[in-house]
């Protein structure tokens, strides 16, 4: 430590001094009752204490500077994946490996600070030669490094792995963010072995039922020239698809699409295989199972009306077009046999009729609380659609119709129609719709107003309304024929009416959901590695969100096997992890209770296999030699890696590190000065007064 004066002219002290002598002169100059010397020796004190004091004004710094010396860092990076454990290189000692490793962490302990770490999907701090991990991320041990160790002196990295690097970035890009040399150690066996194996599966999670859905699989092979192998896919223990493979050269690549059918609503499992070849390095990647959910997308809607109309023909001709929708027309004699309930949408066309003769059954349709589409025309009871629903009312008509064009109504939002498709509604032919006063409530959503001749009203033609949860829509019109004919003169490729309809069916259909109890999944896939999370939400009466009741949950492997756990309450909700889990296929349910009423929740969710570990067999010590080229290191094979030692002792760039730390402080702030002061002006006071001055 160095200190010393700063930040006050010489000339400020000076003027201090000057000041304290000047007022010891005047005060013992001429006093003649004290003796000589000790007139000098207070003289002196009054001299010091006065020069402090006036120098005290002036605030002057202190600076300190301390210095601190940093020993070079050096960090010791094990691969711990499984691709080291399963490929090792002839005559590769396990246990020589290991005590070397160790002993070249104790030989650089002497002069340096030492840090090691282990990574495969993971960091770790220190030495683990299990080799469980089921992924290798480099980047995210440079990461790890240039996070715990910024501004600190990083002597060398050694870096210990195959050169296999299955996940995060290329860790190429991440030396150079860290100054400091990387001396790699090549495990594995760099020379290519017999082996066949599925590189990759690509897949959709979700398909719908009924649908093909097509699965590509990549197929490698190594050293395998001019043999032969089968690749089976088998959806739950059962084949569906087998293929012959040619292999024709010793690098061999191939992407197989295979075909399949979604036959069966829910998870299913579907599981990939190739045919060992003799003298295989491992069999591990031969296989690989993937997990589709298939799902029932179809809708079913009604077509209700009571007699033929070309508007019928042009609805279903739409509807159908979607193979997810399964459309049913009933009409007049058809109406009293069909069940309402058992339709997710009911298009109700110039229904309730001015007959009236469908009564019976719109009394069922209103029961069922199913989203209903109205569309009014000539042939509509106006009264008796007034009394059925309680949204629109359409006063003061006579039987009467106009002739109404549609204007796309600015701000709609629930769902997208293009600028070229907005236009092309602007010149179909004009509907025709009830004469008569249009009284609507005011939340209504509306996709076109009535435009009469050239006059743009506010009137809606075509809208949406929801009551308490229950969609509803309404075609104030009939004659969407014209606009099919006019499609037809013009020559679209495209039509814009058929998206329209599509996408009101589609709207109106989707559900909300009301349970007042839920329990979700973050999602609906997960890998080995990563932990599952819960979500759950559960509502009172009045739909609030509440968390006071305990919320329980059993989770079922594919074997039966059950495993239980509670959840953690949050703010208003609640929260679970549950870890990890081994792949496979589980079913869920949750139960709480309240106020004596036991409500439950149920699903599903698949743990995916990891086996990248397993599909590159071959070490990659092209990259790690590149690696220490570019960081000015250098590779070494194991059984060279207490080399590394003398390397990196003799490396003058890794050397100790002095740190300079400079500190101002404030004279004033230094406690013990004002003790002296008073110390000496308390001996001047007594000899003072002791000598009979006062």
């Amino acid at each position: 430590m160095n200190g010393f004066f700063a930040g006050t002219s010489i000339l400020y002290f000076l003027g201090c001094l000057t000041l304290g002598v000047l007022y010891s002169w005047l005060l013992y100059i001429g006093n003649r009752n004290l003796d000589k010397q000790l007139r000098y020796g207070l003289a002196a004190i009054r001299m010091v204490a006065v020069t402090t004091i006036a120098w005290l004004l002036f605030a002057p710094l202190i600076k300190t500077l301390n210095y601190t010396l940093d020993k070079p860092v050096i960090i010791i990076g094990q691969d711990n994946s499984l691709s080291v454990g399963q490929v090792k290189a002839t005559r590769f000692d396990q246990k020589l490996y290991e005590q070397n490793l160790k002993a070249l962490k104790d030989k650089l302990s002497d002069k340096y600070e030492v840090k090691t770490y282990n990574f495969g999907d993971s960091v770790a701090d220190g030495f683990d030669f299990k080799n469980q991990g089921k992924l290798t991320d480099a980047s995210a041990f440079f990461q790890k490094i240039k996070d715990e160790y910024t501004n600190r002196n990083i002597g060398a990295i050694v870096l210990a792995t195959d050169g296999i690097f299955n996940h995060g970035g290329n860790p190429l890009y991440s030396i150079n963010q860290i100054n400091a040399p990387v001396y790699t150690i090549a495990l594995g066996d760099s020379i290519p072995k017999r082996d066949v194996l599925i590189s990759n599966v690509n897949y959709n999670n979700i398909v719908y039922l009924d649908d093909d859905f097509t699965v590509e699989v990549q197929i490698q092979a190594f050293q395998s020239d001019r043999e032969n192998t089968k690749l089976t896919v088998s959806q739950n223990g059962g084949k569906v698809a087998q293929q012959n493979i040619a292999i024709n050269n010793n690098s061999f690549v191939k992407t197989i699409p295979i075909k399949l059918h979604a036959g069966k609503i829910g998870v299913q499992e579907y599981t990939v295989q190739l045919a060992k070849l003799p003298n295989e390095i491992t069999t591990k990647n031969n296989s690989q199972t993937f997990y589709i959910e298939v799902i029932d997308g179809r809708q079913k809607v009604l077509l209700a009306g009571v007699s033929p109309h070309p508007d019928l023909g042009v609805l279903k001709e739409a509807i159908s077009l979607n193979k997810h929708y399964e459309v049913k027309l009933a009409l007049a004699d058809d109406l009293s046999s069909t069940d309402p309930s058992k339709f997710d949408l009911i298009v109700l066309y110039q229904l309730p009729d001015a007959q009236n003769i469908s009564s019976a059954f719109l009394q069922k349709v209103i029961a069922s609380k199913r989203p209903i589409w109205y569309i009014l025309g000539a042939q509509s009871g106006i009264n008796a659609f007034n009394q059925v629903q309680n949204q629109v009312n359409l006063s003061s008509a006579n039987g009467s119709i106009q002739e109404v064009y549609p204007d796309f109504a600015n701000g709609f939002t629930s769902f997208n129609l293009s600028e070229e498709e907005k236009k092309t509604f602007s010149t179909f032919d004009p509907l025709l719709t009830p004469f008569g006063r249009l009284t609507v409530n005011a939340s209504a959503t509306p996709v076109f107003n009535q435009r009469i001749g050239k006059i743009s009203t506010q009137q809606p033609l075509l809208f949406f309304t929801n009551d308490n949860g229950l969609k509803a829509g309404y075609l104030m019109g009939e004659g969407l024929w014209r606009w099919k004919l006019s499609e037809a003169e013009n020559e679209v490729e495209q039509s814009s009416l058929n998206d329209l309809i599509s996408k009101t069916v589609q709207y109106l259909s989707v559900k909300d959901d009301k349970r007042r109890f839920k329990v979700f999944t973050s999602k609906s896939a997960y890998d080995e590695n990563e932990s599952i999370q819960f979500n759950a939400t559960f509502y009172n009466e009045s739909y609030q969100a509440v968390n006071e009741p305990e919320v329980n949950l059993q989770v079922k492997n594919e074997a039966g096997k059950l495993f239980n756990y509670t959840f953690s309450k949050t703010e208003s909700a609640y929260q679970l992890d549950a870890g990890n889990m081994a792949s496979g296929n589980y079913a869920y349910t949750a139960n709480t209770t309240l106020g004596g009423k036991r409500f439950t929740a149920s699903g599903s969710f698949y743990v995916n296999a990891l086996i990248a570990e397993y599909q590159q067999t071959t070490a990659n010590h092209q990259l790690l030699n590149a690696i220490s080229k570019q960081s000015n290191g250098k590779l070494f094979m194991p059984q060279d890696l207490l080399k590394i030692a003398d390397e990196i002792l003799k490396n003058e760039n890794i050397k100790t590190i002095s740190y300079e730390d400079r500190k101002y402080d404030e004279l004033i702030n230094i406690k013990w000065l004002f003790g002296l002061i008073l110390v000496l002006l308390s001996v001047e006071w007594f000899f003072r007064k002791r000598n009979g001055e006062l």
